[in-house]
């Protein structure tokens, strides 16, 4: 061992106190992003009273790393003070956070490095296990705590600049649906310069539809009232599926893949995902400003617009709009929580349930005039260019968060030997 490292297996305990007061709430799984994520284990007829607890700025990972890529399931629980975790994850904890602090171990575990290592130590014939004999050998450098800190708070200045822009989008993406639901819910969109005209009201340019007596019809294949002039249809009159299969047998240039752990809840900004060299075959091929749909459990809400050309997973669905004008309809629907909900009631299967097109395309939609859609859309890709430049701003970031994080290593060890 070199002389500047020291071995993980000195600073920290197994911990394993099991839920016997049966308790059911904060039930998380560990994901490879390095984050702890909300479960997905069917939990029907389930003993939580052999599940584990895992408290704040203790440390949670999956031995099993035989099925999980290059990256190993590990994450530190930070947002909440306690929460349960499967009775086969190993719960450890820093024995002294003033020789060790949790935050400063969480970044060594999140190198790729780190990855790569737990990889090649892992054993076993019919699953590979890291175990928690190879997680004590784990050799790293430890500087005084004061200096731990000083690193971790450059980090946390990359990490919180990442957060603040994810928060942006957050509230664009808000503000995109605000005007759906206004123009396509309640129908309260400007009224036109042709329409006012119409009915001898000019002075009712740009006011809300609705609310100041635009007229109404009802329609009988939606069974509510529209507004006039708008029609009946499904998401297939404004949307296509645009999926091509695309054979990786060959090693091939870098290219992005995005698989649905790259994909966030209840976001349109898709800001992450992986370079690949070669990941098997029969993938499907997406272009930029096309739209992607995760249709393994649709309750999770996981709808993004590629920012790049790239290849992913086949349980995501590609998607983009018949003309130009109609896609930011198309995209507001297909992210709406109403539509979520309709493409999860027709998923088959009770472990993993999907989705598929053919329902997805039945959905009913109101169609406007082709004036409001143009409008409509040429507001939704103002938005969306808002959201492409944070996530842009994010992608430079997390590249610094990378070299930071590559170069941990040689850092430290000048600072030991300071």
């Amino acid at each position: 061992m070199r002389s500047d490292y020291k071995k993980l297996g000195s600073y920290i305990k197994q911990i394993d106190i099991r839920n016997t007061e049966d308790k059911k709430n904060n039930l998380l799984g560990v994901s490879t992003q390095k984050i702890f994520i909300e479960s997905i284990a069917n939990t029907v007829g389930t003993d939580f009273k052999k599940y584990k607890i895992v408290k704040k700025y203790q440390f949670t990972y999956v031995p099993d790393t035989s099925r999980r890529g290059d990256r190993i399931g590990l994450a530190m629980l930070e947002h909440l003070d306690e929460a349960l975790v499967s009775q086969a994850y190993t719960v450890f904890e820093i024995v002294d956070h003033n020789e060790l602090d949790p935050e400063y171990l969480m970044m060594w575990f999140r190198r790729p490095e780190f990855d790569r290592y737990a990889r090649y130590k892992s054993h076993g014939s019919v699953r590979e296990i890291f175990d928690w004999d190879e997680m004590c050998d784990v050799e790293l450098p430890v500087p005084s705590i004061e200096k731990q800190r000083e690193i971790v708070k450059e980090y946390n200045t990359i990490i919180n600049r990442i957060k603040l822009n994810e928060q942006l989008n957050q509230k664009l993406e808000e503000a995109a649906q605000a005007i759906y639901k206004q123009w396509f819910v309640d129908f309260e969109f400007p009224i036109s310069e042709e329409y006012a005209n119409s009915i001898g009201k000019p002075e009712l340019v740009g006011k809300p539809y609705k609310s100041n007596g635009g007229e109404m019809v009802f329609n009988e294949g939606l069974e509510q009232e529209i507004p006039k002039g708008w029609r009946y249809g499904i998401v297939s009159d404004i949307g296509q599926n645009k999926r091509k299969a695309f054979n990786l047998k060959k090693n091939f240039p870098i290219i992005s893949y995005i698989g649905l752990e790259h994909m966030p809840q209840k976001s349109i900004a898709l800001g992450n995902w992986d370079k690949v060299t070669s990941i098997g075959s029969n993938k499907h091929c997406f272009l930029k400003g096309e739209i992607l749909f995760g249709k393994l459990r649709p309750y999770f809400h996981k709808v993004g617009v590629a920012l790049t050309d790239g290849i992913c997973s086949t349980d995501i669905i590609v998607a983009d709009s018949l003309q130009d004008y109609t896609f930011g309809l198309l995209l507001m629907i297909l992210s709406s929580n109403d539509f979520i909900q309709y493409a999860n009631s027709g998923s088959g299967g009770t472990k993993m349930p999907r989705t598929d097109w053919n329902h997805m395309s039945s959905y009913k939609i109101t169609i406007p005039s082709t004036t409001i859609l143009k409008k409509f859309n040429f507001y939704t890709k103002i938005i969306l260019s808002n959201i492409e430049n944070n996530c842009n701003s994010i992608l430079l970031l997390k590249d610094l968060e990378y070299s930071l994080l590559s170069s941990m290593a040689s850092k430290q060890l000048q600072a030991v030997s300071c």
